[in-house]
């Protein structure tokens, strides 16, 4: 680099004097092009990949500078001809170096949108028009004479062009993005052909002068691209559609509709408007192929919009939608069943097995789903476990094919069993809208699941529900109201049903741990004091340790566990805060928080839903969970007229 501006500084305030100017002129400089192909070459040397192409471009950049040794040594006397020798290497390094190109561009650019290839494309196109119409021409005038000559001084600016139009397509392929090495070796590549343009129109002229900053130009180009082969190797395999995207097409579109206007009163090269014409020609293809791109990529995103992306099934907004055609062709005579599907110990397969596993299995019942439902009707995703099948047809017909549908959500291998639950509503025997039709089906499946009296856990439940209802009747009164508020509140969050249902089991057994409590702490008429304040606190300990010898309610005592954390951390036993209480064991709280404020107890009177309601929001983000709070008052609000509170 010192030397390409020592260089720089002889040419143009005459550094080293008169007496060095063959030094600069000659050799100084074919020593710089020499020290571009032996940088290419040890590029080869250090780094692995791409080496093919950078021993390609030292190669080419080695062929100029044996050109240019040979014409320091034989046109001494400025007697060498054109064409000649010298020539005969610097024109076919042009097409080495454009090889060169091409392989860098394969390695670094292996995919790609159409559209991006067209606007580069585009781009070198309208580069073309323009060095057509001002460069060829004036080429052509200014190297006048044979054949052999003006084809010769041609030469060195197509082969230029062609470089640059390479180097400009891969600029629009990236994006107009390409990086710092692309950036770098367009450079050397834009100050190649300016040197060769004006070389060649000074030399036609007779006004070029050796040792001018015009035989600098040359190392310099070399030496721009030598420092883009050590530029990091940035791999791009895709590349975003920007704001150039638009305006290099349509920049290109306004030089190309220029120049033919041009051409009808001043008439430019034949060449000029060919590559006009062809850009323009691009640009209403790239116009064709955008238009194919926004409509796959529309429906790409309706696909989307109405599948489930793990499953294939349809979505509940395809649901929703099919709901509404289907109804209104729906006749006693050949009813639309509505089927809601929930699996039963999904959440345990996930647990032992993990998601991915989960995930899969997800994928096989889905399919079976699909199998069972076909040529009778669909079938959907709802989210989660929950699967959901519209079925036409008679009504025997739904009967045999909604038992077939409900099997098909079912398989058993070492270590777990998963089934489901299903809810059924016939339109328009029991329903006449789609929401009802859904909310109907929703009722009987948790109604069904509800009363699954095979499972581990159920038959554990009921156990320790009996044991309460023993130990006093009010609990058990109690713990069905929590329950069935929280069963609300947890579906009104979004939960999933097999969440929803370990909601309902913590709210049902949440207080399990009090028929260790004796009854003179727990029905005491006055205040507890600090010892048996500390004694009650143990419940939800006890609570967890009852319930965790059941390894089917395992995930249910750790609700339990929980059941009276403070949002903001102040509650018991482990003083947990914020999400880092369970959602199941907020809602609880919540629910049980409420029934506690509107119950008769012993030591305090019962406050009014509105009261009770109001003490809730006041004590949102401290004591309660904000949302769940929320959705709580949004549940009782509903169904205020339905909550009787049972004695604590």
């Amino acid at each position: 680099m010192l030397a390409l501006v020592a260089c720089a500084s002889h040419a143009t305030f005459g550094l080293g004097g008169a007496g060095t100017d063959e030094l600069f002129t000659r050799w100084v400089e074919l020593a710089l092009i020499a020290g571009a192909a032996v940088a290419c070459w040890a590029r080869v040397v250090a780094r692995r990949e791409e080496r093919l192409a950078w021993l390609v471009m030292g190669s080419g950049i080695a062929l100029w500078c044996a050109g240019d040794f040979l014409f320091e040594v034989l046109d001494a006397n400025g007697a060498l001809p054109i064409p000649s020798v010298a020539d005969a290497l610097w024109i076919p390094a042009y097409p080495v170096m454009c090889v060169a190109f091409l392989l860098v561009a394969r390695s670094r650019l292996s995919e790609a949108s159409l559209s991006l290839w067209l606007d580069g494309a585009i781009a070198a196109l309208a580069l073309a028009a323009v060095a057509s119409t001002l460069v060829l021409e004036t080429v052509m005038e200014a190297t006048a004479g044979s054949v052999a000559v003006v084809a010769t001084g041609l030469s060195y600016v197509v082969m230029d062009l062609v470089l640059l139009m390479v180097v400009t397509t891969v600029f629009g392929r990236s994006g107009w993005r390409p990086g710092r090495a692309w950036l770098v070796a367009g450079a050397g590549l834009l100050t190649l052909g300016t040197a060769d343009l004006l070389w060649l129109l000074q030399t036609a002229n007779g006004t070029y002068v050796e040792g001018s900053l015009l035989d600098v130009m040359w190392p310099a180009a070399f030496l721009l691209i030598a420092t883009a082969a050590w530029q990091p190797a940035e791999r791009k395999t895709t590349a975003e559609e920007g704001l150039m995207s638009a305006a290099a097409p349509a920049a290109a579109a306004v030089i190309a509709v220029g120049l033919l206007l041009y051409d009808h009163f001043d008439r430019i090269s034949m060449l000029g408007v060919g590559f006009a014409a062809a850009t323009l020609g691009l640009v209403a293809t790239r116009l064709f192929v955008t238009f194919l791109q926004n409509r796959t990529l529309l429906r790409s995103s309706r696909h989307e919009a109405l599948n489930d992306s793990l499953t294939g099934l349809s979505n509940r907004r395809a649901l929703l939608q099919d709901l509404e055609s289907e109804i209104a062709a729906a006749r006693p005579d050949a009813p639309l069943a509505v089927l809601l599907l929930d699996l039963n110990g999904f959440k345990a397969y996930n647990d032992t097995f993990g998601h991915p596993a989960g995930d899969r299995l997800l994928v096989r019942l889905a399919a079976e789903l699909d199998r069972a439902v076909a040529g009778h009707g669909a079938a959907y995703r709802l989210g989660g476990d929950e699967f959901c099948a519209l079925i036409s047809g008679g009504s025997a017909g739904v009967d045999v094919v909604a038992a077939r549908v409900a099997s098909a959500l079912s398989e058993k291998g070492p270590g777990f069993a998963v089934d489901c639950s299903h809810g059924l509503a016939l339109v328009p025997a029991d329903a006449s809208s789609a929401e009802q039709a859904l909310a109907l089906a929703d009722r009987r499946m948790y109604a069904q699941k509800g009363t699954h009296k095979t499972s581990a856990s159920r038959q554990s439940r009921d156990v320790l529900m009996s044991a309460l209802s023993e130990c006093g009747p009010e609990l058990h009164a109690h713990v069905e109201v929590v329950a069935d508020l929280s069963m609300q509140v947890a579906r009104r969050l979004g939960m999933s049903a097999e969440e929803v249902d370990e909601v309902v089991r913590a709210a049902e057994l949440h207080d399990v741990g009090k028929v260790a409590i004796p009854d003179a702490v727990l029905h005491k008429p006055s205040a507890l004091d600090a010892e048996e304040w500390a004694f009650m606190k143990r419940h939800t300990i006890i609570g967890e340790r009852i319930l965790g010898a059941a390894p089917a309610l395992e995930p249910v005592a750790r609700l339990v566990r929980s059941t009276h954390e403070r949002f903001d951390g102040r509650g018991y036993p482990d003083g947990l805060a914020g999400h880092d209480i369970p959602l199941g064991a907020r809602v609880v709280f919540v629910c049980d928080a409420y029934d506690a404020m509107t119950s008769q107890r012993p030591y305090s009177d019962p406050l009014t839903a509105d009261a009770a309601l109001a003490e809730l929001r006041q004590c949102a983000g401290t004591q309660f969970d904000p949302a769940v709070v929320e959705a709580f008052c949004h549940v009782a609000g509903r169904s205020a007229a339905t909550l009787a509170a049972p004695v604590f």
